[in-house]
């Protein structure tokens, strides 16, 4: 059942759109395809502009000019450059918070919600441009403290009750010894952020091997077992 159940999860995040943006849900008309693909361009270059330059350094005119747009086609869809930031919040990391909330992992065995979580790191954020997103937050949140304000809002708030909840579920089912995964579901996800900060200082010295990092670290909280 839990084997089953793992599957689904798995099933979920491939799922997730393979494209960096997410597009229109019915097929739309020749104008309304022009505008949706306009804006994705628009974001696609916010996004190569923002983890080249920084937020701070990276201009409108920049982005326009990588997008092969006007400066002011850019205010036909976003206010200015924080909202820009935003929608790629919203457009790149949503699709993986449903997946996480959305309620196939509550009654998992514990392993399995640390092997699950683990996979969808892997493959959905560290291997995808998902992961320049939250090194631009790391990098730039304590600057722009709105931004930091925004991503905590719209990702780790929505995503820390769930975990914990999972955690305090495990500790009542006897599967979890101590309650500190429960005080602290962060300790869940910490290696994958320790992974994103040291592939950008660090990765072309000395690459990291994720998947074995997040295997050990699963080892390590869980005891050892079958990983995906």
């Amino acid at each position: 059942m839990a084997e089953g159940a793992t599957r689904k999860v798995k099933q979920a995040a491939k799922s997730l759109p393979k494209r960096s943006f997410s597009a229109p849900s019915r097929p739309p008309g020749p104008r309304a395809a022009r505008q949706a693909e306009r804006r994705q361009s628009i974001l696609e270059a916010a996004l190569d502009e923002f983890a080249a330059r920084g937020f701070a350094a990276t201009r409108l005119d920049d982005v326009a000019a990588r997008a092969g747009v006007a400066k002011g086609t850019i205010y036909l869809y976003f206010r200015d450059k924080e909202s820009l930031f935003q929608e790629l919040v919203r457009t790149l990391l949503s699709p993986l918070i449903g997946t996480l909330t959305d309620g196939h992992l509550a009654d998992l065995p514990i392993r399995a919600v640390g092997e699950a979580v683990a996979d969808l790191f892997v493959r959905e954020i560290f291997g995808t441009r998902r992961k320049d997103v939250i090194r631009l937050i790391i990098a730039e949140g304590p600057r722009f403290p709105k931004l930091a304000e925004f991503y905590y809002h719209e990702v780790i708030e929505r995503v820390l009750p769930a975990m914990r909840a999972i955690m305090v579920r495990a500790v009542a089912r006897g599967e979890l010894k101590s309650d500190a995964l429960a005080r602290f579901p962060q300790l869940l996800v910490a290696p994958a952020l320790m992974a994103i900060v040291w592939e950008g200082l660090f990765g072309r010295f000395a690459p990291l091997d994720v998947r074995a990092l997040m295997r050990a670290h699963i080892d390590l909280l869980f005891g050892e077992g079958e990983v995906p």
